[in-house]
């Protein structure tokens, strides 16, 4: 039974196509409408057949959704919400798949009118590919689902977990200010990191990229993975979540030089304590069933 009867997704990437995908693969919704701004993406759509419409004005296709889910960049959810809120039929639910919270939903809040619902939506998948043919209906399953309604127990809120859990989530409701700085420490500080971790070893004198590449380790290639994520939508995501991501750097450079203290005192018992400490960490993340090839925390085109 579907959970809402029509579904517009705005976005055409990953996540986007993977929500159209796996809502046809579950009957979540009835009618699938898809938009975005660029003609070859709404191209690739139709030639995927991954909804029942599809337009390159969002407005138009709102008129006749019963839930909204905005699939773009952190930087233009608000003025694709000012686009298509006004189109919006009284009743309807607006949604989006953002990795940053407070500010985005401050944003979009001031365009929304007494007819419609924001229920903020943020699922934990992705990998570093984009582009509609990326998405596979099955990305969300056994993933996490943040919501970050005002009324997590409003009827809307319900429903659209209960949207989000057919497509085979798990749901979890945070306050936004508790979802950027979990989201800060999981995912937004080690992508930083692992931007910069590359940039510094291609930038080495004594290694050329040619050498990076030929003698890259498990680890390094990780990072390179994380590091191959859409630039666009983590430049957004940066100054989107400044403060948390600020605060979780300043605690991050800390703990780094305390371990370069460490080394470069030749002491070995704190070194073994740290790692011994993170080891464990680990494992739990491991137990809890977090663990693949590639992290999933905000790996994602949204």
């Amino acid at each position: 039974m579907a959970i809402f009867d029509t579904v517009l997704i705005i976005g055409g990437g990953l996540i986007g196509s993977s929500i159209a995908r796996a809502a046809r693969a579950t009957e979540a919704a009835s009618t699938i409408l898809m938009a975005d701004k660029s003609p070859s993406v709404c191209d690739a759509i139709t030639r995927l057949s991954l909804a029942d419409d599809v337009s390159t004005n969002a407005a138009d296709l709102a008129l006749r959704a019963d839930l909204v889910i905005l699939c773009v960049p952190p930087g233009q959810m608000a003025s694709v919400a000012e686009a298509v809120v006004p189109s919006m039929r009284t009743g309807a639910v607006l949604s989006d798949v953002g990795s940053v919270k407070g500010r985005t939903i401050k944003a979009i809040e001031r365009y929304l009118h007494g007819g419609v619902t924001f229920i903020p939506a943020h699922p934990i998948a992705g990998t570093e590919y984009s582009g509609p043919e990326a998405g596979f209906a099955t990305l969300f399953k056994d993933k996490w689902c943040i919501l970050t309604p005002n009324d997590p127990d409003s009827e809307t809120a319900t429903q659209v977990a209960k949207f989000w859990e057919t497509l085979g989530s798990n749901i979890a409701f945070m306050s936004p200010e508790r979802h950027d700085i979990v989201l800060a420490t999981t995912s937004h500080v080690p992508h930083l990191i692992a931007y910069t971790l590359v940039g510094t070893a291609v930038d080495m004198e004594a290694v050329t990229q040619n050498e990076v590449v030929k003698f890259s380790a498990g680890g390094f290639r990780d990072f390179t993975r994380i590091a191959a994520s859409d630039p666009v939508m983590w430049r957004d995501v940066f100054l989107e979540n400044r403060d948390s991501v600020l605060e979780v750097v300043d605690r991050f450079i800390e703990d780094l030089s305390a371990l370069k203290r460490a080394i470069r005192w030749d002491d070995g018992d704190a070194l073994l304590d740290h790692f011994t400490k993170t080891r464990d960490i680990r494992t739990k993340i491991v137990d809890a069933g977090q663990d693949s090839a590639a992290p999933d925390f905000g790996r994602q085109e949204s």
